[in-house]
């Protein structure tokens, strides 16, 4: 395996957009593990399956093929779908969809093996704890929900989704909480992350405490 940099954190931090950025200066690849769980979730409503159907959720992540492409491409069975798990529909039940036990083992199978024999950086909610845990390096990027609302409804309408600030403030309050309390996979603070407060920074100020942790 080669180096690894995790990065964890609650939804709307700006962990995808930092990760993207961090890879491209160090010539690494950049895996949005949060993708792979929004594939799941987007076949879980194309096949009309209800969210508590726990049994055919699995079935879909025992069976289903995603890559994550250099570029950021997600393709879903061999589709691109990029865009498409970045659908409201897709938001409001990627988080019940992720506590799944087996769902997450499922998914975290394959994050690992794409990071097999590269550099990476891989950001998501159990990085640190659950898929590297002996990541070389660890970082908890955050910032108030305030803000982290504010830049998701801002992303949401650059992306044409259309969800209104409260709507986009409810629905990372909700994720937070199932975030914190899943029974495998939680997002926790450790000691041996650095912690990051990005609430009034820049992506380029979030790069530099991290190249400086990483040049010590």
């Amino acid at each position: 395996m080669g180096k690894v940099i995790a990065i964890d954190g609650p939804a709307g931090a700006g962990k995808g957009t930092l990760a993207k950025e961090l890879a491209k200066k160090l010539g690494y690849v950049n895996i949005d593990t949060g993708a792979t769980y929004r594939c799941v979730a987007l076949e879980v409503l194309r096949k009309g399956i209800s969210i508590d159907d726990t049994s055919k959720i699995i079935d879909i992540s025992s069976n289903i093929k995603i890559d994550l492409l250099e570029d950021g491409t997600v393709l879903l069975n061999g589709e691109d779908v990029t865009k498409d798990i970045r659908s409201k529909d897709v938001t409001n039940i990627v988080s019940p969809i992720s506590s799944i036990v087996k769902v997450r083992e499922n998914m975290v199978n394959i994050q690992r093996n794409i990071a097999l024999d590269k550099d990476v950086v891989m950001e998501g909610r159990d990085i640190t704890t659950v898929v590297f845990p002996n990541a070389q390096y660890k970082f908890y990027l955050d910032a108030s929900i305030d803000e982290r609302a504010r830049r998701r409804f801002e992303e949401n309408k650059e992306k044409g989704i259309n969800m209104t600030y409260e709507e986009v403030y409810n629905n990372i309050k909700d994720r937070d909480y199932n975030d914190m309390h899943k029974e495998v996979g939680a997002l926790t603070r450790t000691d041996e992350q650095v912690y990051i407060d990005c609430t009034n920074m820049t992506v380029e100020e979030e790069i530099e405490i991290i190249l400086k942790e990483i040049n010590k």
